[in-house]
């Protein structure tokens, strides 16, 4: 896998088309060199960091400390200011290095790695795909050409550590005194309790730590087995292709159920999170090798259906089941193979599924036909 920063079709370039789930297909692009080679620091995914694998308690203290009351990080610069680009922001301080100041749509390859210019500054680009013009220090020179990438709130607010430390012990628990595993319409996992009862994780900050875990460690820390065999690869200490694909559900079930998540929000949300984090010069991202990955929105979701409150001609609301394919995305079929655009798009229609079983969900005690 190569990366560097020549011509290429860059990830964000496709944003507002994914957002629109219009179809279509990834394309292989050809290797490049240059700047913007990998540095060293980053961990690959399932690989132990010195102490070994981290504990659940350890991802959740990592994640539980993001602001919910701010979509921009604390080191990420300030508005109004030469902090407006991807160079060195005034507040930087964080170990984590200079992605951006703002959050814009850049040049990213295949793998979502951003692609520096000439002079070592990520390149923002326009609505067309094409490179802004930056000055000296890497501001964009015409502000108005920008493309400002909504991330959403991950929903996670601050909390105690003591308080983390429980919600991990309790998905520890919950998963590993499970007598069966499933997954809802959009790929979350849903749990059968030994007392016959099904629960879905779908609080956002447990599925943020499961899915860090698992685009980390390449397993869920603490729990050594699942029933039966079917999810054995969520355990096994390694990242594969089934463990991105339950990710992709995982990502959307920690984001706002309202809020488009474009190829770069991901990138940058995953930059945040520590992803496998590299750092080259002064700009710091999420490096992952998606070259295995495979997303096919019909093959997917072709055959996933679920019960939703549909409006009848008459006005009444009836519980009704529907195709998934068919209901929300309207048929219209995506295929994406070893980019990190079709994992990102993979984590948006997730995302969209989980917004329309929200939207239409059937209350427990709805009676078999409901009023308006």
């Amino acid at each position: 896998m190569s990366v560097g920063v020549a011509a290429l079709v860059p990830v964000g370039a496709s944003a507002q088309e994914h957002g629109g789930h219009e179809s279509g297909s990834d394309h292989s692009h050809e290797d490049h060199g240059g700047q913007g080679q990998k540095g060293g620091k980053g961990r690959a995914p399932g690989e132990a960091s010195a102490g070994g694998h981290r504990g659940m308690e350890d991802i959740f203290r990592d994640i539980g400390s993001a602001d919910e009351d701010s979509d921009r990080p604390s080191w990420a610069g300030e508005k109004g200011g030469k902090n407006e680009h991807g160079g060195q922001p005034g507040s930087a301080g964080s170990t984590r290095g200079d992605l951006y100041g703002d959050l814009y749509v850049i040049l990213r390859d295949d793998d979502g790695v951003p692609i520096l210019n000439e002079d070592g500054f990520v390149q923002p680009i326009d609505a067309e795909g094409n490179p802004i013009p930056l000055d000296d220090e890497g501001a964009p020179i015409d502000l108005s050409l920008v493309q400002e990438v909504e991330m959403g709130r991950l929903n996670v607010g601050r909390a105690p550590t003591s308080v983390l430390i429980q919600r991990a012990d309790e998905v520890v628990a919950l998963l590993s005194t499970a007598t069966a595993i499933t997954t809802d319409a959009a790929g979350r996992l849903v749990v059968t309790n030994p007392d016959g009862t099904t629960k879905t994780i779908d609080a956002p900050l447990e599925n943020l730590a499961l899915y860090v875990a698992l685009m980390t460690e390449g397993t869920i820390p603490g729990v050594t087995d699942l029933p039966g065999t079917d999810f054995d690869f969520l355990v096994d200490g390694e990242l594969t292709p089934e463990d991105m694909a339950v990710a992709t559900s995982l990502l959307a079930g920690a984001s706002d159920k309202f809020e488009t998540l474009s190829p770069d929000a991901v990138a940058y949300i995953n930059a945040i999170l520590d992803i496998n984090d590299t750092t080259v010069g002064d700009v710091t991202y999420s490096d992952v090798d998606y070259s295995t990955y495979n997303y096919d929105r019909s093959d997917t979701y072709g055959d996933v259906t679920t019960t939703v409150l549909i409006k009848q001609d008459d006005g009444s609301w009836l519980p009704t089941e529907v195709n998934i394919y068919d209901a929300v995305f309207g048929n219209e079929d995506y295929s994406g193979t070893g980019t990190f655009t079709a994992f990102a798009t993979a984590v948006d229609d997730a995302r969209t599924v989980i917004n329309y079983i929200h939207e239409y969900a059937v209350p427990a005690d709805t009676p078999a036909e409901a009023e308006e």
